[in-house]
Formats: C-alpha cells, sequence, structure tokens
C-alpha cells in the first residue's frame, strides 16, 4: 500500500542490545525469561509507536507495570532507537504506550465516525450487529472522558517518557482499547457478561498491517495492527475501513523508520473468540 517509507542513514541496532533492555528492564514480572524474538518483536512495536504508525501498544508479556516500562523505553534510547516522548497509561491494571497526539486523533476519528463504529456481540444476540444510538452514545461518553484526559497529558507532560492513570468506572475495555490500538471498528459487549459473545462460528474477516524495520535485525517484520471485523458488517462499515487504510498509508508516508507497507485480509470462523 503506497510507496516506501523513507529511510535514514543510521546503523543496524543489534538485536543483543534489544534483547537484553527487555529482559532486564521487564524480566521481573515474567513467569520465563523473554523470549527473543518477542523482544525484538516489542522493540519494533514500540518504534512503531514512536513513528505515529501504532497509536498505541498494550504491554501483555507479563507483570511489569508503569516504572518498569518506562525503564525499558529509556533502555531502547540508550541503545540507540530513535524515539519520541511518549506516555503510559494506566487503565484498570493494564498499561498502554501511546504517543498522546497519536491517540488524541484516532479517538476524535471514532468519534466522528457514522455509523458508530461499535459492533455488539452480546452473547444474547443471534448475530453480531452495529450498536444502537443509546449504545454508541454511552461508548462515545467514555471515549470523550479519555480523550479529555489525553488532552491534559498532552497539556502537562514533561520528559521523554510521561505517566498518568485514567479511572474506566463502567468502561468495557475491550471497546476502549479497540479504538485506542487503531481498529476502524471495535466491539462491545455488557461489562456484565464477562467477555462472553455470539462470535462462535461467526464468518470473521480478519485484517493485518505489517511493515519492516530494516533497522532491527536487517529487517524485522513488525505488526502494525490486527482485527476482525464480522464479514456481514463489512459493507456497512466500508467508510470506515476506507479512512483506516487512507489514514494508515498517510502515517506511513510520513515516516522514515518502516519500509514496504502491507495489509492483508482473510476470512476465518472459530469455535470460540476470546475478546
Amino acid at each position: 500500500m503506497g510507496p516506501a517509507g523513507r529511510g535514514e542513514a543510521r546503523g543496524l541496532l543489534p538485536a543483543p542490545l534489544l534483547v537484553t533492555a527487555a529482559r532486564e528492564a521487564l524480566g521481573a514480572g515474567c513467569r520465563r525469561r523473554l523470549a527473543a524474538a518477542r523482544a525484538l518483536q516489542l522493540a519494533g512495536e514500540v518504534l512503531a509507536v514512536a513513528a505515529g504508525l501504532k497509536p498505541a501498544l498494550l504491554y501483555d508479556c507479563g507483570l511489569a507495570g508503569p516504572a518498569e516500562l518506562r525503564r525499558y523505553v529509556e533502555r531502547l534510547r540508550e541503545a540507540g532507537l530513535a524515539l519520541c516522548r511518549l506516555h503510559l497509561l494506566g487503565v484498570a491494571g493494564e498499561v498502554l504506550l501511546l504517543r498522546p497526539g497519536r491517540a488524541r486523533r484516532q479517538l476524535e476519528a471514532a468519534l466522528r465516525a457514522r455509523p458508530a463504529p461499535f459492533v455488539d456481540v452480546a452473547v444474547a444476540r443471534s448475530s453480531p450487529a452495529l450498536c444502537s444510538p443509546a449504545e454508541a452514545a454511552a461508548i462515545r461518553g467514555h471515549l470523550e472522558a479519555l480523550l479529555a484526559h489525553l488532552v491534559a497529558v498532552e497539556e502537562a507532560a514533561d520528559g521523554p517518557v510521561s505517566c498518568s492513570e485514567v479511572v474506566a468506572t463502567g468502561w468495557n475495555l475491550c471497546t476502549v482499547f479497540g479504538v485506542l490500538l487503531g481498529y476502524p471498528a471495535a466491539y462491545t459487549f455488557p461489562v456484565e457478561a464477562g467477555g462472553e459473545n455470539c462470535l462462535a462460528l461467526t464468518p470473521l474477516r480478519v485484517f493485518t498491517a505489517q511493515a519492516s524495520c530494516p533497522w532491527i535485525h536487517g529487517g524485522l517484520q513488525v505488526r502494525i495492527c490486527s482485527f476482525s471485523i464480522p464479514e456481514s458488517l463489512c459493507a456497512e462499515l466500508q467508510e470506515v475501513l476506507d479512512a483506516w487504510r487512507e489514514e494508515l498509508s498517510n502515517d506511513f508516508c510520513a515516516q522514515s523508520n518502516f519500509i514496504n507497507l502491507s495489509v492483508s485480509s482473510e476470512v476465518v470462523s472459530l469455535p470460540a473468540v476470546a475478546l
């Protein structure tokens, strides 16, 4: 999709330095030693956030909190990774790494989108459907609260890595995180359902965006984004899908850390889908 991103003259970042940075900064929160391949992928995803390709990264490698992740980002800088100012956001015990301005833009796009890009997958439904206006209004209220928080973060932030925590009372984190992670449409369901949904054996179109980082391991393939949309709703959501593709292409052309962007999709049906 689009032309290759502009490259910069810089040296290849030694893989051992990036692996050591992850293991030493995050190792205390991992039950097992972090695999080298996962450590390199994590470094690539952090760089993708800094480059503006990923609005946010949800840390899921272990039990590390904001302090450990802040130390990890600092170690990546010491290893030679070119990173802009980043922010660590705590939400209900989870930690996201984000570039505040890019994440804010993602929230603003979700609030503007019509139809509302929220897919109701409540277990009581016979099949997924777009949220009702009332359900969408409630979700928008949560996104607006998060947007106000990020605006305040941008105004008050000081230093290369800032931290904050937001109260998420009543939020469906699957929905909010889906928006923050850059998905053009996010799943939602009653919070009390505990993640149960109606997606079992439902044809889902899975979109995956990847790009290559020539500075890491000689061309590490980094997953920029991966999400699914019920195949039956793709036509109704075509406008937001097109907007996602266009914005991704524009963001890719505006940066210089990644090359060879590719977007693929396939239809899958699974006996169970965890959200």
